[in-house]
């Protein structure tokens, strides 16, 4: 028996290289089992094997519940609803269990209950007892970096699943959104940041300027202003940005006072992200896929949790392009309206890694006020008038550069474009309401204040109103 027959497409199968075989060819039979059977088994179960299922996540936002099924490799999968009781099966090929549903907390969830049990020998069927009517929608991720394969499903409930009817008379106010400006004043709580003389603290007069320009912002037709910070707290750097993103901040601005090691330093700087920071960020967005939804609003709000990873690195990097050059723009008009009420520390717009402008899908700037640690411009940072000031100065070159650079669908490009122009007037008469003035001229409450300057409903007898024309 010439068992070299077998023996070599065996040793072919485990790897083992041409010129390399003739030395197991050589060896004693029981020696050569002993090497063989244990990797031929660990081979055939590679090859046959079923994926398993590591661990599984859910977690719950507005937007939909998602459930992360974390995989040993690439699945095939199929999804079905079934009724009387409401339930969602999630059939998944060749795969094995390998955690449990205890401790996953369903209770903000339309989930009653999670279960699994095999299914023809080699497939996995999980079955989520429902609370309510469900639209499922899944997909599979490749891995990347620390992340392996992962099968992620979400689900929408009713309420998320609706889509406002546009009405005829809400259509002006969908194309005429306002800019939202969100407004972060550095510091807070038991960070005081710099310490001026007279314990002038940095963390209140950013604060206080910080306040100051939201109030105009807020003063000014199609502008929204976000504080990020409100009173005197802390808060960490990534929550500074993550407030921001949930706002759907169109702009960031963080508002800081300087210090310095020698007193005589002095001037108002403005910083951007530098390219490595936002790339290095754009990173870690990357690897954390199942969080990466809705993160480049800059370019009409894609979705990156169901794009190849390519895809998304290319999308990401289109967005973090164009917010930094419109956060460099914007930072040369905000330096050209201080100018004349601050000396400048620095002439054009720099560019560092702070922790608090890492997030490249929002045109954002660091604005440094001036130094405290100067006493001559510690004492201006002090006073009301300065603070006011510079909250008017930075306002001016913001609204500066987004009236010449408005966004897709806001009041601002509605304005720009003439609409602005495409106006009627109507004069109170005894018992008009503004929203029956609204109703009657099909335009909605909320646009003819805005077109009005209007902050109430309150209106009087013979007050002559501008009408926006519906579009």
């Amino acid at each position: 028996m010439n068992i070299s027959l077998y023996l070599e497409p065996l040793l072919l199968m485990l790897g083992i290289k041409r010129e390399n075989r003739a030395a197991f060819l050589n060896m004693p039979l029981a020696v050569l089992l002993l090497f063989i059977v244990p990797e031929v088994f660990s081979a055939t179960a590679a090859t046959n094997g079923a994926t398993t299922i590591d661990s599984v996540r859910v977690r719950e936002s507005p937007e939909r519940t998602r459930i992360v099924f974390d995989l040993s490799g690439p699945v095939e999968h199929r999804i079905f609803a079934l009724q009387n009781p409401r339930r969602l099966v999630v059939d998944i090929k060749s795969a094995e269990m390998k955690t449990s549903f205890e401790g996953i907390d369903l209770s903000l969830t339309p989930i009653k209950g999670m279960r699994s049990a095999p299914r023809d020998d080699k497939d996995i069927r999980i079955v989520l007892d429902l609370r309510s009517q469900v639209k499922p929608r899944s997909f599979v991720l490749k891995p990347i970096l620390q992340y392996g394969d992962r099968l992620v499903v979400d689900l929408y409930t009713s309420d998320q699943q609706i889509a406002p009817v546009i009405q005829k008379s809400d259509l002006i106010s969908r194309q005429m959104r306002d800019v939202i400006i969100a407004i972060d004043a550095g510091h807070g709580g038991d960070d005081p940041g710099a310490v001026g003389k007279n314990k002038l603290y940095e963390k209140d007069v950013v604060l206080s300027i910080a306040k100051r320009l939201a109030a105009s912002f807020n003063a000014r037709p199609g502008y929204k202003a976000v504080l990020i910070r409100t009173g005197d707290y802390y808060l960490a750097h990534r929550k500074r940005t993550e407030l921001a993103r949930k706002s759907q901040a169109d702009v960031f601005l963080s508002i800081h006072a300087d210090a310095f090691k020698i007193s005589k330093a002095s001037g108002a700087s403005v910083y951007a992200i530098s390219q490595r920071g936002a790339t290095s960020e754009a990173a870690r967005w990357l690897a954390e896929k199942e969080n990466r939804a809705d993160l480049i609003g800059g370019v009409g709000s894609v979705s990156l949790d169901d794009k190849d990873d390519l895809l998304a690195g290319v999308l990401l990097d289109l967005s973090m392009t164009a917010s930094l050059a419109m956060s460099l723009e914007m930072g040369g008009s905000v330096l050209r309206a201080i100018k004349p009420i601050n000396k400048l520390h620095k002439k054009r717009v720099e560019q560092a890694a702070f922790a608090v402008l890492k997030s490249p899908d929002i045109p954002s700037l660091l604005i440094e006020t001036g130094f405290i640690s100067n006493p001559a411009e510690a004492k201006k940072l002090s006073t009301q008038k300065h603070q006011k000031n510079m909250a008017n100065a930075i306002f001016t070159g913001i609204s500066l550069y987004m009236d010449k650079n408005p966004p897709d669908g806001s009041y601002l490009a509605w304005k720009k474009q003439g609409g602005d122009r495409k106006l009627s007037t109507y004069k109170i008469e005894r018992g008009d309401t503004l929203s029956g003035i609204a109703s009657r001229h099909r335009v909605s409450t909320k646009n003819i204040m805005k077109v009005n300057g209007l902050n109430t409903e309150f209106i009087r007898i013979g007050q002559v109103l501008k009408i926006p024309s519906v579009l």
